[in-house]
């Protein structure tokens, strides 16, 4: 990759995240506000399967922190889940490029529910009320927007290259 080439993945990626730190922000009505998905880790699994050596540990823990600042959430709770799956998206990279998308779509729950798992669990530890059900919904509605996600970003970076 030139040096050329490596700018431009830095600004497509830069912004990817900078819209989707808006669109974390807009206020939503009722049950689509619920559901609202993660489109940041989204973003930062993909970008550590399309461009692992840009979107490292170090893009994905910011991605985290930048959400608990906008947020007002405890400062490193994003942050640390946002770090554990970039690490496992970044392991198994290599692995899940190879999956056809129904089976990467399947990998991307895991990974969408083990971020939220350990958010309620890092709730729970400093005492922050468990809210209901409707918690997980963003998990399904991730999962759902994966394939669609995938589909816009690739069409994006072949014919920007």
């Amino acid at each position: 990759m030139s040096r050329q080439d490596s700018r431009g993945g830095r600004l497509r990626i830069a912004a990817t995240v900078i819209a989707a730190l808006i669109l974390a922000i807009v206020p939503l009505p009722g049950i689509f506000d619920a559901a609202r998905p993660d489109l940041l880790l989204l973003l930062v699994i993909y970008w550590s399967l399309s461009s692992p050596r840009i979107a490292g540990l170090t893009f994905a823990w910011t991605c985290g922190l930048a959400i608990d600042l906008l947020k007002g959430m405890t400062l490193g709770q994003h942050a640390l889940a946002f770090l554990l799956v970039g690490f496992l998206a970044h392991k198994f990279q290599l692995r899940m490029r190879l999956f056809p998308i129904w089976q990467q779509t399947l990998t991307v729950l895991l990974l969408l529910a083990l971020y939220q798992f350990l958010v309620f669990w890092i709730d729970g530890v400093i005492g922050q009320p468990v809210v209901t059900w409707k918690r997980w919904l963003p998990v399904l509605s991730g999962a759902l927007l994966w394939p669609a996600l995938v589909a816009l970003l690739d069409t994006w970076n072949r014919r920007v290259r």
